[in-house]
Formats: C-alpha cells, structure tokens, sequence
C-alpha cells in the first residue's frame, strides 16, 4: 500500500512538473541604471530609512554622527527565482561609493550591499548603538545575504578591515583585506554578480586613481545556494551605520541588471579598467520552441533516472523487519512501556530534533537503560530509525554509546541504548551552575575520546561511516567520565573509495563545516570540522554561536594576536595546563579551516593532543 501510494504522487509530481514546463511565462527582470538620485523618477524608485538621505544627487546611507543607521531600499522587489521550477536568476549589480572620515583617524563601522525577504522589517532598524551589525543582523528577520564593506574591526571580525560575504549572520563566511585606509575619501566602484548555475556569489571593487589599477586581491568569491536561503521574492538595497566612531557612506551610482554582460563596450570611461576574472560566462539564446522540447526531454530522463534511484534505494535501503530480526535484541512495546513507566515525563532524560529520550528499567536484563523514541510526525522517520539501527548495529567500540535493542509495533519506532550516568557534554559545559565544572583533565580525556571515536568511524570501521552531526550534545559521559558518541539516525556508510560523497544537508548549524552547507559535500573532513567546534567549545566553555558572535572567529582572533590562552573556560580559574590548553584550541582551529583539504584526520589529531608529534603551523587565509 505504501509503495503503491509513494508511486501515485510520483506520478502526480512528474505531470505537474509537464504542466508546469508547458506553461512558460515571460517576466520582466528588475532593471535598472541610476547617475543622479535627485532626479525625481529616480528619486521615487527608492525608499530611505533611518538616518539615509540625498544630497546632492548621491544617498548618504549615514552622516558624520555616532549610531546612526540608514538603508536605501529599491521599491520594486527582485524575482530572484525565476521560473516555476525554482531556478534562481542570474544578477550582476555595480554601484560607485565613498567612505569618508573627514581627517578622523577612527571610523567606522561600514556599509553593505544586502537582499532580504519581503518581510524583512526596514522599518525599524536594529539597535543603532551596534554599529558593528551595520543596520542588518539582529532583529526578528536574518534571512539576509549581504557584501560588507567593513571598515572597523571587532571581536568577531577577522583582525583587518575587509570585504566580505555574510549569510544571516554579522560573521563573514569568506573575507579579503579592505584597504580603506589608503583610500579614504576616493571614489570605489564595486561589482557584484551571482551565477546560479555555479552557485558562485562574487564581488570585486577597486579605487579611482591607484596606481595598481585592478589587482587580484580586490576580488573574492564564495559559494551559496540563494534558492535554499532566500524566498521567491526579495528586497535588495544598502544599509550603513556608525557606532562610537563617524564615518560618512555615500553611494554615488547604481546599476543593477539580471545576466549583465561584462564585457560591455558601453561601460562608462571610469570603468574601463574594471576587470573581473571569472570562469564563469553566461550566454542566454532564447528559442521558445527548443527550449519546451529540452525541457521535456530533460523532465523525461530525470523521471526515469528518478525512478531508478527509488528502485535501488528500496532494494538496498529500504525498511526490512525480516533483515532486522537478526540484529541486536528486539523489544516488545509493551516491554518498553513498562520499562519507562508509560513514557513518563518524569523519566525524559532529553529531547533532539528526531526524537525524545527516556530512562528506564529492563527487570529481565537488570540494567538501566535509555529508549530513545523517534517522532512518528517527523519526515522520513523510518528511514531515520532504519537507518541508525542499520549502523550502530554493526559497530562496536568503547567511544561508541552501545546500542542494545530496538522495536517497532503500534506505529512506534524505539531505540534502547546503555544508559550514560553523566549525560550529554552540553549541559556540562553550557549548563546552570548545579553542576560541578569540568575539570581540565577530565575535559582532555573526552576531547581525545571524541577523536578515538572518529578515527573508528572513519578508518577503523568494517565501512567508514560519517556521522553528519558531532556537536556537544551527542558527546555522551559514563558514571566515570569517559566519551561515548551517540545519535547515528542521520549517519551515512560511504564507499571508502569516494573522499566526497554530495547528500542534502542535514545536522546542526554551527557544527557544520562551510562546504557541506554551500554544496552538500559531506566527507570525513565535513566531521573533522564539527570535532573542531566541540573542542573549541570544550576549552572555551562557549556556544558555538553566542551573541551571534562566532566562536571560531574569536578563537582566531586571539590566536593571531597570539594569546590564545585568554579563550580558555573562566570557569577553570586558570587551573589548567597551558601546554595542552594551547594545543587543543590549535587542535581546534586547524580542524575549522575554511579549505577543508588542510583539515587533518582524526589519526593526526590524536597524535598531536597525545604530544607525540609538534603542532601544526596554520593560517586562515
């Protein structure tokens, strides 16, 4: 029934999708070319903010004040996914600025180039006194990209003033040096484009009357799928703002053009030496009739490819109580009912984002034991648990929470594992004050028990397997401490030939490592990444994200300066070894690096926290 069901809307989905491929409409893409702000056509185009304003044909988004905010927004609102299929559009934007501080030797904070939802409340600007989320991240809508044009640099900032590219967040996921200094007061152009095939934001700028022109290092890029962050329809406009330093942000000119050329011979003369590198050019040739014959020609093999993979999943993948009799021990329901006295509140040891965990009491086997119950309304909850029963079946080792027994009846899929005396890592380091501190050697044991446990996962194992989601809630502590790794319902067994494998994303954020957001590439190193968080987390005693101040980036802030030591957990009271302190923070950051071809394996981790080998020398950049 049920795969008879599943086939029925499959069917229904592909004849939508005919439908939907036949019926094209043409939109008229948002277009634009503004010189001078004060004409009055262009003037209606733009709605202002805060403290933004024009004068003298240029939008000051802030003057020469401390906290003042200001955005310019476009009126009409961008399509940024242009077709029923959700195909996002491609869009260059230019635009001429100035920064200015008017001989003051402190500035700041910046300005930025930003798209938000529809919903996004321009209305009533963050804070103004935090200058530093330059007029955009703190409200009640983050759902916001953004080009910083940073000028001052903060705690969470990389140690320079720079250009970067932000996603819901003040922290830029890639930077490059801003050299405003040298050109405070000059005139800038900046060019930002976005290819939706490639997933590829870019932004390049340069400074009228430099004598080095255009040079690499005026440009950077970064991947990111718009169509996963943003809606259908979005707002694009400016947004600058000053905290306890003044500066003025001007814009000047703005272009904005879906699939811009460019290599235009209509460039303005101050342009002709705007050269953008890039691997990427688009070419749009339209003809109605091939392209309703491509489509459904493409609609016909990806149904059949489709169906294929469907096929093969159910055969290899698919939810087989027979295959599961044969593994560990299965539970009755009503055993388990009784175990955790009717799943009693007062017997709830937590709750995730599958499921929800009980304590309870096997009088047969004479133990203490933790049911993990899977939300039944939670999408592909079978597979969830097939998966995870599927996994943790076959591995055993002493980092590794032991996996007991399992049953499914009554629409009910339920999980027993040992139980662990001492709970989750989070509450140890993140939880109220009840809870005796960790001490420094005990924080070392599970910081190695963690890399124990992967290097298992990721070598060790009969079939390397990637757990998806390391972060301080799924570090499980026995009654004497020692590390056990737990929730595998998202884990994936990889064939060991593939250093990559691309997957929909899945996991934690803030635990999860830049490619697998951007692109979907899990790997080894994808885990490595979230391992870095944890014992950055684990020394600290921070949040990943606290304050929407990235840990990783306060992390590397003191590291350049070089005094990592003054990350280290207050708690603590200095009651540390320095030797090891500085060693896991480092253990940390290179784990977290942004190419995650320079992240280490488990193996080289455990040998470096063990002193057995020197610590790495890294850099961010």
């Amino acid at each position: 029934m049920l795969a008879t069901t599943e086939h029925f809307h499959y069917l229904k989905t592909c004849l939508l999708l005919s439908i939907i491929f036949m019926i094209l409409r043409i939109v008229q893409p948002l277009s634009f070319n503004i010189t001078n702000f004060s004409n009055p056509e262009s003037a209606s185009r733009i709605q202002y903010t805060g403290v933004a304003k024009i004068e003298n044909g240029s939008i000051v988004l802030n003057p020469l004040i401390n906290n003042g905010v200001g955005r310019a927004i476009y009126g009409q609102p961008l399509r940024l996914k242009n077709s029923s299929k959700g195909n996002v559009t491609d869009f260059s934007t230019r635009f001429s600025f100035t920064i200015d501080a008017r001989n003051k030797t402190n500035y700041g904070d910046g300005l930025a180039f930003y798209m938000a939802p529809l919903a996004f409340d321009y209305q009533t600007p963050p804070n103004s006194s935090d200058g530093f989320r330059l007029g955009l991240y703190g409200g009640s809508q983050d759902n916001i990209v953004a080009v910083e044009f940073d000028t001052c640099v903060n705690e969470f900032d990389p140690p320079m003033q720079h250009v970067g590219i932000n996603n819901n967040s003040v922290a830029s996921l890639e930077y490059k040096k801003f050299d405003i200094e040298s050109n405070i007061g000059k005139m800038g152009h900046a060019l930002i484009t976005y290819n939706a095939s490639a997933k590829l934001l870019a932004v390049s700028w340069f400074f009228e009357g430099t004598s080095s022109g255009f040079t690499p290092n005026d440009s950077l890029s970064h991947q990111i799928d718009l169509m996963e962050i943003l809606p259908k329809w979005v707002t694009v406009g400016f947004s600058g703002a000053t905290g306890s330093s003044k500066e003025e942000n001007v814009i000047h000119s703005w272009e904005f053009s879906p699939n811009l050329d460019l290599n235009s011979t209509n460039q303005e003369a101050n342009n002709e030496n705007f050269i953008i590198i890039t691997k990427y050019k688009v070419q749009v040739k339209v003809v109605v009739v091939a392209v309703i014959c491509s489509n459904i020609v493409v609609l016909v093999v990806i149904s059949i490819i489709t169906w294929l993979i469907i096929k093969k999943r159910r055969t290899e993948d698919g939810f087989d109580l027979d295959k599961l009799a044969f593994m560990p021990r299965r539970f009755g329901y009503k055993e388990l009912v009784a175990a955790t006295n009717g799943f009693a509140d007062d017997r709830r040891l937590g709750e995730g984002g599958y499921g929800q965990v009980y304590k309870g009491f096997l009088s047969d086997l004479g133990r203490v034991v933790a049911v993990k119950r899977i939300f039944s309304d939670v999408e592909d909850s079978e597979e969830i648990f097939a998966n995870e029963v599927k996994i943790i079946s076959r591995l055993i080792h002493r980092n590794l929470v032991q996996f007991i027994g399992w049953c499914h009846e009554r629409g009910e899929s339920l999980l027993v594992f040992e139980y662990m005396t001492n709970g989750s890592l989070d509450t140890h380091i993140f939880g109220d004050n009840s809870r005796r501190t960790l001490t420094w050697g005990v924080r070392y044991k599970i910081a190695l028990g963690v890399a124990r446990a992967l290097r298992y996962l990721h070598e060790d194992a009969e079939q390397c397997v990637l757990h998806r989601d390391i972060k301080s809630a799924n570090v499980l502590l026995d009654a004497d401490f020692n590390t056990k790794i737990s929730d595998f319902g998202i884990a994936k067994l990889v064939d060991p030939r593939l250093r990559t494998q691309k997957t929909r994303v899945v996991g934690t954020y803030g635990y999860l490592a830049p490619e697998y957001i951007n692109q979907g590439r899990v790997s080894k190193e994808s885990d490595m990444y979230g391992f870095g968080v944890v014992v950055l987390e684990i020394a600290s005693g921070r949040k990943t994200y606290n304050h929407d101040v990235p840990l990783v980036n306060r992390v590397w802030k003191h590291y350049v300066e070089g005094n990592i030591l003054n990350v280290a957990d207050k708690d603590l009271k200095m009651d540390f070894d320095a030797v090891e302190m500085t060693c896991l923070l480092t253990v940390g950051l290179w784990c977290t690096l942004q190419d995650h071809k320079k992240r280490p394996k488990a193996e080289q981790v455990i040998n470096v926290l063990k002193q057995e080998v020197p610590l790495p020398n890294i850099d961010r950049v």
